[in-house]
């Protein structure tokens, strides 16, 4: 009569060469990382700083603020937005919004 058997599990193999696995997976982790977050994101910043580059006098554009407005004069720095009749608002070319000036100039 038994009444209480042990059963045992045996004891796991030693893993040979997980150590190259790992380093498999980190790395395709790295590459994925790369291309669906920071290259977009250095495409972005190109993209912004050419749009910038290459606004003129007379543009009409849109700040990140939502202030629409046309490009009276232009410094190294900042630009003169000409909001209404004669009201002229003076902001840096960074708050220049990339994505909402091209949408206002697809309206038109």
């Amino acid at each position: 009569m038994l009444k209480g058997i042990l059963l045992q599990t045996p004891a796991p193999a030693p893993a040979g060469g997980g150590w190259i696995q790992q380093l498999l997976l980190f790395g395709g982790i790295a590459v994925v990382f790369y291309f669906f977050m920071i290259r977009p994101q250095q495409k972005k910043q190109k993209d912004q700083k050419s749009f910038i580059s290459d606004i003129k006098k007379g543009d009409r554009i849109v700040t990140i603020g939502g202030i629409h407005g046309r490009i009276a004069e232009m410094d190294d720095d900042t630009i003169t937005l000409d909001v209404e009749k004669g009201a002229k608002i003076k902001f840096d070319k960074s708050a220049i919004s990339l994505e909402a000036s091209k949408k206002l100039a697809g309206k038109a």
